[in-house]
């Protein structure tokens, strides 16, 4: 068989061993592997490079991806589909590994149901993707997360500040409470729960008022005051209609720091929490996604997503996985707020 492979949506650690994983794996079994370049967008172009061992040779521990990513949407592309099959049929390729979040994977379930041999893998950072208990790139992003969070902790209490840190997370908080607890904050504000500042800055006086001199705030970047508005760093929106968050931690601070007295200062965490060296959790669960996915193709399971169940690899459907978005539940968030203040 001839293999085409593509990363879609915003790079995260544990790419590079998930590609690794299905061409070490292909080759083995006898077939052949090409990268698709910038995810869809080189579907569309024919833009593509073998992928051999020695190309795979050395990257397991490194960021990024080795394709290139875009956040091209094949079906906001005029005549995409019909481009998309008809780039397939020229490059002669018998399946596709998807690799991606929401919306690659989407894509890659509509493009199933047109008719394409392809099946996928769950790749975000923000861990919102149904029907996998983890995707790879969140483990390193919570344990960078809480890094950061640790080292807000040294210098919030040095000068006896209020530190918020902004995470990664539009509509799910994953990284906020895992980040949060392991960090230590005193407050975590997630998308799931819309916040009272009035509550945030009460609790921040109860601490003061206990003796403590510094606080830490972590907030999703998604989180939302209870009227439901949202802080936007800019208007515009991606291919895939998502708007360009960011921003809600200055603001958060600016906040507090009127309501309170308190100096306060934002630590926006941003595109640092997607980059450099998958840990090593995610360099085995890229690995193991990344092996499952070739065998589904060699088995004609297309349609279908290689998924953490407990501590097994399964298959799930493209549409189950994609269907509704896996959101923070009732009992981590109370767990998490036993801790506030």
């Amino acid at each position: 068989m001839k293999i085409g492979v593509l990363t879609g949506g915003g790079d995260c650690p544990g790419l590079n061993a998930v590609i690794r994983a299905v061409v070490r794996k292909s080759i083995q079994d006898g077939h052949s592997v090409i990268g698709l370049k910038n995810g869809w967008k080189g579907l569309l172009e024919k833009n593509y490079m073998n992928l051999t061992l020695d190309s795979v040779s050395g990257i397991l521990h490194r960021g990024g991806t080795i394709l290139g990513s875009s956040r091209t949407n094949v079906y906001k592309t005029e005549g995409g589909e019909k481009k998309a099959i008809a780039s397939i049929k020229e490059l002669e390729l018998d399946a596709l590994v998807a690799i991606g979040g929401e919306d690659t994977l989407g894509v890659a379930a509509k493009l199933h149901k047109a008719g394409v041999n392809v099946v996928g893998v769950p790749k975000t950072i923000d861990n919102d993707l149904n029907a996998t208990d983890y995707t790879f790139g969140f483990d390193t992003a919570v344990n960078v997360a809480t890094e950061a969070i640790d080292r807000i902790h040294t210098t919030a209490e040095s000068h006896n500040r209020v530190g918020v840190v902004e995470v990664m997370g539009r509509h799910a908080g994953w990284i906020a409470i895992h980040s949060g607890m392991a960090g230590g904050a005193d407050v975590i504000l997630i998308p799931e729960k819309p916040f009272d500042i009035d509550e945030v800055c009460d609790i921040l006086k109860k601490r003061h008022a206990r003796g403590k001199t510094f606080s830490i705030v972590c907030v999703a970047e998604g989180a939302q005051p209870k009227d439901g508005t949202m802080v936007l760093s800019r208007l515009e929106k991606d291919s895939f209609g998502h708007v360009m968050l960011g921003g809600i931690g200055n603001v958060i601070a600016e906040e507090i720091e009127k309501r309170t007295g308190f100096e306060t200062r934002a630590t926006v965490l941003g595109h640092i929490q997607r980059g450099g060296s998958p840990t090593a959790y995610d360099r085995v669960l890229g690995t193991r996604f990344g092996v499952k996915a070739a065998e589904l193709v060699f088995e004609g399971k297309f349609g279908m997503m290689a998924a953490l169940k407990g501590d097994k690899i399964v298959a799930v459907s493209l549409d189950e996985a994609v269907g509704e978005l896996k959101t923070v539940d009732d009992e981590l968030y109370e767990v998490a707020k036993t801790f506030f203040g």
